[in-house]
């Protein structure tokens, strides 16, 4: 495995996603992570690494307003079961993923038509994809933290799928944070990710579900 325990690489995923997005430095609870977002959906996340239904279920009932998601390291039929009223589950979560990095691996080649553009800034990189016309085609995003990585908002446009452009984007992502240093990555996959990630060598560390209070309960 990339990382030693599966609280490590957790760790890893929340320090990397706070510089990917521009969020607040995490603050450590006794039953996991803390991060103000500061975005109207979302204006701060609970990371819930002591993953137990007493303690998933108290969270939940003393977090009273809405866009504060909890992200838990259990399958999502678990985490439902373990919610109070008033809370749904979120769609898009399906696994805690990671993989080692090095550097110098083969060029991933674009398909015909597409080209690929990248830029850095504060500690992140990030990854366009265009088509021949110029329109969006795929984007990925990676923030290196030390020797780990996490990669970020990976995805293609549906008119572009099916042509490799994801994983020219992983590669071209993992191949930058191993320059930069970093020895391993982590990301939190969807289900259609997580099949395309595992094909390139990424391990799937821990289930991982999503939840937010439902807004019609709350009068919001």
């Amino acid at each position: 495995m990339p990382f030693r325990t599966t609280a490590e690489a957790v760790r890893a995923w929340v320090e990397g996603w706070v510089v990917s997005r521009g969020a607040a430095r995490p603050t450590r609870r006794s039953w996991g992570f803390t991060v103000d977002v500061g975005l109207p959906g979302e204006v701060a996340r609970h990371v819930v690494t002591a993953a137990d239904e007493a303690t998933v279920r108290k969270l939940a009932e003393n977090t009273t307003v809405p866009g504060i998601p909890l992200k838990v390291f259990v399958p999502a039929r678990t985490l439902k079961a373990w919610l109070p009223p008033g809370w749904v589950l979120l769609d898009g979560h399906a696994a805690l993923m990671a993989a080692r990095l090095s550097a110098g691996g083969a060029p991933l080649r674009l398909a015909d038509g597409y080209r690929l553009h990248t830029w850095d800034r504060a500690d992140v990189t990030r990854v366009v994809v265009r088509a021949a016309d110029g329109a969006f085609a795929a984007r990925g995003q990676i923030a290196v933290t030390g020797p780990t990585a996490v990669v970020d908002q990976v995805e293609t446009h549906p008119a572009h799928q099916r042509r490799g452009l994801g994983r020219v984007v992983m590669g071209t992502l993992a191949e930058t944070a191993a320059r930069q240093g970093a020895r391993a990555a982590v990301l939190g996959a969807t289900e259609q990710g997580r099949a395309l990630y595992e094909t390139m060598g990424w391990q799937v560390i821990a289930p991982l579900s999503a939840a937010v209070r439902n807004t019609a309960d709350t009068g919001a």
